[in-house]
């Protein structure tokens, strides 16, 4: 079966291409890594999907529509897309040297890899094509994922419990209220992790809103490692990019520019012409 995705694929121009199988490792800088393609991609899977969900479920409530779209959005079923596409071998194949092709064998079975490989190509569409031609071409490969998330249950409280167990954290839930008569209540739960509320559900019992609030929270929690991964990954890059030719050559000038200032350092006669802090009106008031 050709997917649409990929024909759309093959009529990238060469440069947008390579970017979209760049990985943050053997590229000359991050802005020409696929990280900008994913940044958007990400965007547009997630619209793509949310209007989805809106047209195909019109009498789901909020709640339950965000928690079909936790999952299809996330990154496992990303890299299940990634792998259904072939991703990871199209990485090894745009991989240039032997170094980069070696260390891409290994990267095309990354769960994380695949997934960003999945939101890039998104990106990289939508930017050629525009959203009217990226829209189908996304469902079709995430269709099936709908209808999984549809049919099954999904226990978001589980899989939060089971992401929160790997940094010994814990979850609580708190009911800030209900509305509606007793035969229709609707609740609203938060999730408070170690304390800090990070999701909110609602739903007609407090079980519903209880996984309403844990699909949240765990989008929540995977957006903040996603971006603690990439600055991981940025200061990774920075360690090993050697300097450049201009760098080296301020080097001297900077040290010798230290060593200056620190001879001018003010001294004990100096302490007269620096103006001392301003003393505090009072204490903060604490809320």
């Amino acid at each position: 079966m050709t997917f649409r995705l990929l024909t759309l694929a093959q009529q990238l121009d060469q440069a947008t291409l390579r970017q979209v199988f760049t990985h943050t490792s053997w590229a000359p800088d991050r802005v020409h890594s696929y990280e900008r393609l994913e940044f958007l991609g990400d965007s547009v899977l997630s619209l793509c999907v949310t209007t989805e969900l809106y047209r195909r479920f019109p009498d789901f409530t909020e709640g339950h529509l965000a928690r079909l779209r936790a999952y299809v959005v996330s990154r496992a079923t990303c890299a299940r897309v990634a792998a259904k596409l072939g991703l990871g071998k199209m990485l090894r194949e745009h991989a240039g040297q032997v170094h980069e092709a070696a260390e891409a064998a290994q990267l095309q079975g990354n769960q994380n890899v695949l997934a960003d490989l999945t939101e890039a190509l998104i990106g990289a569409v939508y930017l050629i094509f525009g959203y009217e031609a990226v829209r189908p071409a996304v469902i079709e490969v995430f269709d099936e994922h709908i209808t999984f998330a549809e049919s099954s249950y999904i226990d978001h409280k589980t899989e939060l419990q089971e992401f929160l167990a790997r940094s010994g954290q814990s979850v609580a839930y708190k009911v800030l209220g209900f509305s509606g008569p007793p035969h229709d209540r609707e609740f609203e739960i938060e999730a408070l992790v170690d304390g800090e509320s990070l999701g909110r559900g609602f739903g007609t019992s407090k079980k519903r809103a209880e996984q309403g609030a844990a699909a949240e929270t765990l989008h929540e929690l995977q957006a903040r490692a996603r971006r603690a991964a990439r600055r991981a990954r940025l200061r990774g890059s920075r360690a090993r990019r050697p300097q450049t030719a201009a760098e080296k050559a301020r080097a001297p000038e900077e040290q010798a520019d230290g060593a200056s200032d620190a001879g001018h350092a003010p001294g004990a006669g100096d302490a007269g012409d620096e103006t001392p802090p301003a003393a505090s009106g009072g204490a903060a008031e604490v809320s």
